[in-house]
């Protein structure tokens, strides 16, 4: 996990940017030998409750993708509003079809 003021920094500035209504990725290549993520769940979302929720469900759909994920990246996942209320199929789906506009995601076996 990306957990360096720094390094999200540099991916704000660096970063590449993908959009959808349920999400949005930034994303930074590193010469690095993993990939990491950071998530930004903001107060926009709602309560603390609604948040820790938005990231648990973040984090799982990351493991869910795990084993496709192609080394050497920087990821921070902004949660928006519309997430909220989307099911697990939708946000799975949604963050599989950034992750892999931006290079970071490879293979096709869709699950």
């Amino acid at each position: 996990m990306l957990s360096s003021p720094r390094d999200f920094a540099t991916l704000m500035e660096r970063g590449t940017i993908r959009s959808h209504p349920l999400l949005s990725t930034r994303v930074l290549r590193t010469d690095l030998g993993a990939t990491r993520f950071g998530l930004a769940t903001s107060r926009a979302l709602g309560s603390a409750v609604v948040r820790n929720r938005v990231r648990r469900r973040l984090r799982e759909a990351l493991r869910s993708v795990a084993p496709r994920l192609r080394p050497g990246w920087d990821v921070l996942v902004v949660a928006k509003p519309g997430l909220v209320a989307a099911d697990y199929r939708a946000l799975t789906e949604t963050l599989s079809r950034l992750l892999r506009r931006s290079g970071v995601l490879g293979g096709e076996d869709e699950r």
